[in-house]
């Protein structure tokens, strides 16, 4: 691939199906990138052999552009504000702004059918353009953020949606299981006692959802493991294959989603959720399938048909899930059941 004006640094990775240019002038703003990069499921391409579905380019500017007037405008989680207008949208924190660009013709034959999503833009290339007023330190939550969001956006426009999630496979069978909820909810503590008895991982906070025919399978977008120290104001992180037996699965197709809360008491509660409950369960942990209003039709169809697939479960967690093997005999025994 030739590359006019050349940037300081350029990398390839591929995730999903897709492959991915990130592109720096900056050499040091470029260094963090690939730190974060390697933190994701994402595999270095050295040599790619076609051209990338999307190319994400970040510039150290000392200043942000604005967004053009004239846009729909909303607050977001962790602190950002949307700017929409249809097929693109900017999306500002207090340092750094991302712009996602496509067109949007070649979305509009697939508004309506999830399946196609997969193959929009195959001959295309989504931009995402990330402009950061200063660099960060190394560990700035901004950074990674706005990285992930960069992402992910573009993904989207590939048919590849984010659930935040964390996804396990029930031992022996190739069944997963997926554990929804808000950071602190227990996600991370119950994938960890789940990987610690046996039970392969895709990941304990970040997933990728597809349509493969007419049947939703997840993969893991972050790599490591972050659990919360009640000591420490900052999660304790760590690579799973270091202390886990189990291996990590590349991909699966879901068969039960549990939605996780911290009860506060001893024994852990059960509730069977309808297909309705758990429809309106998942959009909630998907904030984007309404707020990307250019795949906003296809991402709720594949959030529909996710619901179809698994069964759900409302999961009041309590101390219990603490003790050794209890959270996979619990899990098991309504998995088997």
């Amino acid at each position: 691939m030739q590359v006019l004006d050349r940037p300081a640094s350029q990398s390839f990775h591929a995730v999903a199906g897709r492959l991915l240019f990130f592109q720096s002038l900056d050499p040091q703003l470029a260094t963090l990138i690939e730190h974060l990069c390697a933190g994701w499921q994402l595999t270095p391409v050295s040599l790619p052999e076609r051209s990338p579905d999307i190319n994400i380019t970040f510039t150290c500017s000392g200043s942000l552009p604005p967004a053009p007037a004239g846009l729909h405008e909303f607050e977001v989680a962790e602190g950002g504000r949307c700017y929409s207008a249809g097929h693109e949208f900017y999306l500002e924190f207090a340092n750094s702004l991302l712009h996602v660009a496509h067109d949007a013709n070649s979305l509009q034959h697939v508004a309506h059918d999830a399946n196609s999503v997969q193959h929009a833009g195959a001959k295309d290339v989504v931009g995402v353009s990330v402009w950061i007023r200063k660099i960060p330190f190394p560990a700035a939550a901004e950074l990674a953020r706005v990285t992930s969001f960069a992402i992910c956006a573009a993904l989207r426009r590939f048919g590849t949606f984010e659930l935040h999630g964390a996804g396990v496979v029930i031992p022996n069978t190739d069944r997963g299981v997926l554990i929804v909820g808000p950071s602190g909810s227990g996600k991370s503590t119950l994938t960890t006692q789940l990987a610690r008895a046996g039970w392969s991982y895709l990941s304990d906070d970040e997933l990728l959802l597809t349509l493969n025919a007419d049947e939703v399978e997840a993969r893991g977008f972050r790599s490591f493991f972050a659990l919360a120290d009640s000591k420490r104001a900052l999660k304790d992180c760590f690579e799973p294959a270091a202390i886990f037996t189990a291996a990590r699965a590349e991909k699966v197709a879901p068969r039960f989603v549990f939605f996780t809360k911290i009860r506060g008491a001893g024994e852990t509660q059960l509730d069977k959720l309808t297909q309705t409950e758990t429809m309106s369960r998942l959009i909630r942990a998907c904030p984007w399938a309404t707020y990307d209003t250019a795949i906003a039709d296809p991402n709720l169809e594949l959030l529909s048909r996710l619901a179809r697939q698994t069964q759900g479960f409302d999961l009041l967690a309590g101390t219990d899930l603490l003790e050794p093997n209890r959270a996979s005999q619990i899990l098991s025994a309504v998995c088997r059941a």
